[in-house]
């Protein structure tokens, strides 16, 4: 909001306070308080009395000091009643805007907490348009929440309520990310009583508290410190390794991208094998992995394993041919 012209008409109020003070003082041989308060009473227009009789050179700082005093002072007090006003229309046509946008989620991915971790996943996530939400009630992380721009809920991730609000029965997915392994533990507790088939990934700050989290329900279980501490580890045994991996995967300047495609049952790709499927060669990707519906993964397939509903299929490859061949695959 633009506090600009305030500022200005506050300044012109406060040089017509300073005439007519030093007028008055000068003139009309006034104490310096007696002309403050004679500059005050005639800006407002109160109706009290004079002090004491004027000179025509009083009368004349009279009147300078009433026609600009009042036009300031009316001025100021409108730019005041404006800024208030738009503040509050402002808040509750965003916050109307806000949940009409919420009520219109479905296969989206709620995130609990908008900390170091939460907040990484949500820029991730905004990065490839998957639609979330984020849960979080500290007003500093409210205040970036908005700066990013981000759909959010000033709530309690760990209560019913805001998990349903956040249109939990039509969500892809949960992220509890709260710093709290605690609270980590009853959200998920929370999400499963609310809906059992829930996938939920959820953050542990120690590694002790997995067992934990899985058995409250959570689907996957992510500690940043355990995977930090590895990555720097690799950095030292194989930094070529995990430069070509940076490279390749995370800065983009080569343009690639591990992306997973699921195998469609009405896919033309069943039952046919890798080499004949004609993947690599149609769309100049490679097939690093295929996960099948049995949950066993087949790391760097061989042309003859066969193809069946229901694979994920993990390629590496340019963003425009992945799109392409996701639209075969399904």
């Amino acid at each position: 909001m633009d506090y600009s012209r305030l500022r200005i008409s506050l300044i012109f109020l406060l040089v017509i306070i300073l005439f007519g003070t030093i007028g008055y003082y000068s003139f009309e041989s006034m104490s310096l308080f007696d002309a403050f308060y004679m500059t005050l009473i005639t800006i407002s227009t109160v109706g009290f009395s004079e002090i004491r009789p004027l000179s025509q050179v009083g009368r004349i700082i009279t009147i300078i000091v009433i026609i600009s005093g009042i036009s300031v002072l009316t001025y100021s007090l409108g730019q005041v009643a404006k800024i208030f006003v738009e503040g509050e229309l402002r808040k509750i046509f965003g916050r109307r805007k806000l949940e009409k946008q919420i009520s219109k989620l479905k296969n989206h991915y709620i995130i609990c907490g908008y900390g170091r971790i939460g907040g990484i996943v949500s820029k991730e996530l905004a990065d490839e348009n998957i639609p979330f939400i984020v849960i979080e009630q500290a007003p500093g992380r409210i205040e970036e929440l908005e700066h990013d721009r981000f759909l959010y809920l000033n709530m309690d991730a760990t209560s019913e309520e805001a998990l349903i609000k956040a249109g939990m029965d039509k969500a892809k997915g949960i992220v509890t990310a709260v710093s709290s392994d605690a609270d980590n533990v009853f959200i998920t507790l929370t999400a499963k009583g609310l809906r059992s088939d829930i996938f939920i990934l959820a953050r542990t700050s120690d590694i002790k508290n997995e067992s934990k989290l899985l058995r409250a329900g959570a689907t996957r279980v992510v500690c940043p410190y355990l995977i930090g501490g590895s990555r720097m580890a690799q950095v030292l045994k194989k930094p070529t390794v995990v430069d070509f991996i940076d490279i390749a995967m995370m800065n983009g300047k080569l343009g690639l991208k591990m992306e997973e495609a699921v195998v469609g049952p009405n896919s033309n790709l069943v039952g046919k094998t890798l080499i004949n499927s004609h993947i690599r060669r149609d769309f100049g990707v490679i097939i690093v992995g295929i996960k099948r519906l049995s949950n066993e993964m087949i790391f760097n397939p061989l042309p003859t394993e066969n193809l069946e509903a229901g694979d994920v299929i993990v390629v590496i490859g340019k963003k425009e041919d992945l799109k392409r061949m996701n639209d075969v695959v399904v």
